[in-house]
């Protein structure tokens, strides 16, 4: 067995008979609306999707990113891209901003009506003049072309989280402003040599959230957990179509 993937897990499941709440991450609520089988398969009965092994370079840069920012956060001061984008903000100083960035805590809300412990962790939270909270959010990647918009149907996620943090924030009754921002950083190929160091261009990407769908999903998510049904799959999941072509070959 791959040290990075049990096949089998038996700890951690939702156990509808439990009174104890069940803490299901952002990115699960994601699964459930990408396909409610594998949400199913992976939360109630221990047999998640197989992991991508985790992009390093990303981690780095977001590492990097909130070390910038953080110099600013504790001199209170606008970071250059701020300035440069000419926002209305700085970086927030909160107790909790390191439990909110931390995976496996992140901002928490237990959804009573369902006994769903939901939470997701933030990468930044900037402050505006109208003291209200602003949900950050950092993205790398590398294109060849300027990231200014995001306009492909795989960033509906990036979306979605972005307005699941702001969902997060409110129903701890915070302040916050309906406008998010992408910091994307793109790594540049057109350099002549590597000499050792990788280059980013740095975009801010503003959008405006909806967090209207999200109570909706939440309780049909606990629907679809305390079902002793398997439901069907998601029309474009490709782990589902791959298992389905397998068991052809099968006997």
């Amino acid at each position: 067995m791959s040290q990075y993937y049990n096949s089998q897990r038996t700890k951690g499941l939702y156990n509808p008979s439990s009174s104890e709440p069940f803490k299901l991450s952002r990115s699960k609520i994601d699964l459930f609306l990408s396909c409610p089988r594998c949400f199913y398969l992976d939360r109630r009965l221990g047999v998640a999707r197989p992991p991508g092994f985790p992009f390093a370079l990303n981690s780095a840069v977001d590492h990097l990113l909130k070390l910038e920012f953080d110099i600013h956060r504790a001199n209170g001061t606008k970071h250059p891209l701020i300035e440069k984008y000419g926002i209305d903000a700085r970086p927030a100083s909160h107790a909790d901003l390191d439990k909110w960035r931390h995976n496996f805590t992140g901002v928490q809300y237990l959804h009573k009506s369902t006994n769903l412990l939901i939470f997701g962790a933030i990468d930044d939270l900037w402050i505006n003049s109208k003291d209200e909270y602003i949900v950050v959010d950092y993205k790398s990647t590398s294109k060849n072309e300027d990231i200014i918009e995001l306009n492909q149907d795989w960033q509906d996620g990036y979306k979605r989280q972005m307005e699941i943090y702001q969902w997060l924030l409110r129903q701890n009754n915070y302040k916050v402003s309906n406008t998010g921002y992408f910091v994307y950083c793109n790594g540049q190929t057109d350099r002549k040599a590597f000499d050792g160091k990788l280059e980013f261009d740095v975009t801010l990407i503003a959008y405006e959230g909806d967090d209207s769908w999200i109570e909706k999903t939440i309780c049909e998510a606990n629907e679809c957990l305390k079902s002793e049904n398997l439901p069907e799959s998601g029309d474009d999941c490709d782990y589902c179509k791959y298992r389905s072509a397998v068991r052809k070959f099968e006997k």
